[in-house]
């Protein structure tokens, strides 16, 4: 009889320099590796739970989830499955079908499809296009304002730090406005919560979502969702047939390794935000170097106020036109230099991040880049 074999591995982090800027702040810490065998069966969480997943003590959950909302500075927090199970279930309480809400340009596709499951139409604020593509808060008032003239605005959605170009929004500006026109928002902070300091309260958000396998240590999927304590009772309205269930988590969310490896990872996760300039520092230092070998130009608003850098790389692209290889130039000359999360194919543009690595790394990085460019252009 024939088995079939599954057996994984995965030697990516061990083995080699990881620029995926997906994956530099969802590396499990120590703590958080020993969790996640403890802790790997499904249930595993359940143990002790009395039916409500925030309530339980053994792990103490719930007092995570109070030290996870002083951590970002809300009144009530819950773990989901991602952030963007987070920005369905407050879109979901919030509005009905045909309701319209605005999203900024630069929103993340799962905003786009939180919003089309809960068939809500969109307004976008664009940003400003090439090379910078911010989002003005001057433009998302704006597009805010002549959308409240002709029609009911339910929410309000805007990306903190966006995964294409890695812009830092200015959320205490645009949360004024939405707070003036009486428009509930929602800040996605997937890519900030758990990398940089965090205050809901003053930024002045009213529902704030985070990614814990993306930026906060955890093997995931798992997420965030924090509110104030206005929205408490419409986001965590409970069953009327199962009275200790809240209906938007759907009874329950994480129940194993997830919330266990994002509890384990949490005290390092505080200390890291402690950090954040110096990891600003160093990715400027990245910018800089990687600029300076030529053709190579970071996108989006300078100087770096995030970690995700995307740079459009025309040297890179004119090598690949005459390489036997093509696209592939680029992926296998990094490879075996053991650097990988370039995408395989990517030649013209890429997107990186060096988070957490340390200053001998990154320089390891810049002189493969520039031994490559070399080896070509000689």
């Amino acid at each position: 009889m024939e088995c079939d074999d599954y057996r994984l591995t995965r030697t990516l982090e061990r083995e080699n320099l990881n620029l995926n800027p997906l994956q530099r702040g969802g590396v499990l810490t120590a703590d958080a590796r020993e969790a996640l065998y403890e802790f790997s069966d499904g249930y595993s969480i359940c143990d002790y739970c009395e039916g409500r997943l925030d309530q339980i003590k053994k792990p103490d959950i719930n007092r995570f989830l109070d030290d996870l909302a002083d951590f970002i500075n809300v009144d009530v927090v819950r773990t989901v499955h991602g952030a963007r199970e987070g920005k369905f279930a407050v879109m979901h309480a919030l509005c009905d079908k045909g309701d319209t809400i605005i999203v900024d340009g630069n929103a993340h596709y799962t905003t786009h499809l939180a919003a089309e499951r809960n068939h809500l139409k969109i307004i976008e604020a664009p940003n400003n296009g090439y090379p910078t593509f911010e989002i003005k808060s001057e433009t998302y008032r704006q597009v805010l304002e002549d959308a409240i003239d002709k029609t009911e605005i339910k929410l309000a959605v805007l990306t903190h730090v966006d995964g294409d170009y890695g812009n830092l929004t200015n959320a205490k500006a645009i949360a004024s406005t939405c707070k003036r026109l009486g428009i509930p928002l929602l800040l996605n902070c997937a890519y900030t919560m758990g990398r940089m300091p965090i205050d809901a309260k003053d930024i002045g958000a009213d529902f704030i979502v985070g990614s814990g396998h993306k930026s906060m240590a955890a093997s995931g999927p798992i997420g965030v969702l924090g509110m104030t304590s206005e929205w408490e009772d419409t986001i965590l309205k409970r069953s009327d047939r199962h009275e200790k269930k809240e209906i938007e988590m759907l009874g329950c969310t994480s129940r194993g390794a997830p919330i266990a490896t994002l509890m384990a990872s949490f005290p390092h996760v505080k200390a890291r935000v402690q950090r954040w300039n110096e990891e600003l520092k160093k990715t400027r230092h990245f910018v800089k170097e990687m600029e300076k070998l030529g053709e190579i130009i970071q996108l989006g608003v300078k100087p770096k106020e995030h970690d995700l850098v995307r740079f459009e790389t025309p040297i890179f692209d004119n090598i690949a036109r005459s390489h036997p290889r093509r696209g592939f130039f680029l992926y296998e000359e990094l490879k075996k230099r053991r650097i990988v999360g370039i995408k395989r194919g990517q030649t013209r543009w890429f997107k990186c991040s060096v988070y957490s690595m340390t200053m001998e790394q990154i320089e390891y990085i810049i002189d493969a880049f520039r031994d490559i460019i070399k080896k070509y252009k000689s």
